[in-house]
Formats: structure tokens, sequence, C-alpha cells
């Protein structure tokens, strides 16, 4: 967004759908938080129609709603101070980006990189 005409128009176009309850603009980041009770494909649908300008969801969630924050594809230098990047929806992320606590009690349980593992002979 690059002047105060492009943050309206963009605001203003989803302020009227069925749902929403807050609309935000920053326009340092190019970022618009939408929030209420709505679909996020219909969001993005009508700001590019509106608009013509290129909308994609933000792909970044705040570190703690993530199980492994420093996996490598979960970490991202460009993200804001405490958010990483949404491994939970991304098919191509890693296993272990997506691995519950569960999962990696009893992969590591075995690794040679434990020092409290247990060896089988």
């Amino acid at each position: 967004m690059d002047c105060e005409g492009c943050e309206r128009r963009v605001k203003k176009s989803v302020e009227w759908i069925k749902g929403v309850t807050e609309v935000e603009v920053e326009p340092n980041q190019s970022k618009l938080t939408v929030k209420g009770y709505v679909d996020p494909k219909k969001v993005l649908e009508r700001v590019r129609q509106r608009t013509g300008k290129k909308a994609e969801l933000w792909p970044y969630v705040p570190y703690d709603v993530v199980s492994h924050p420093y996996a490598p594809e979960a970490y991202d230098k460009k993200a804001l101070p405490g958010y990483v990047r949404n491994v939970l929806l991304d098919p191509g992320a890693s296993q272990l980006a997506r691995a519950s606590s569960f999962e990696v009690k009893y992969t590591t349980t075995f690794s040679d990189e434990n020092p409290n593992a247990c060896t089988v002979m």
C-alpha cells in the first residue's frame, strides 16, 4: 500500500462483508487484519476483486502456537519479533516442524544426539 487512498480503498472493500467486526490496516507491513466470523477466502477474493491488488493470507503466527518454533521451516528472519511461519497449514513443511511433542519424545528416545537416550544392542 503506497498511499492513504490505497489504504482507504482496501479497508472499505472488506468493511461491509457480513460477519466482519473490525478492520485494521498496517500500511508499513502491507497488512490488513480482519476480525470476525468470515471466510478468509471470501476476504481475499473481495480485496483482489475490488482493489486489483495481490492478496494472500498472512504467513506468520505467534511462536507459542507452533509446537517447534525454531524448526528450519518455521523460523523466518523476515518475521516480526515473536512470530514464526505457520507450518501447521503448510504441506511442504518438514515433519519435525509439524510434529507434536509426543512424536518428538519417541523419535529422540533412541537418538545418537541425546545423551540420555536408550540404546539397544
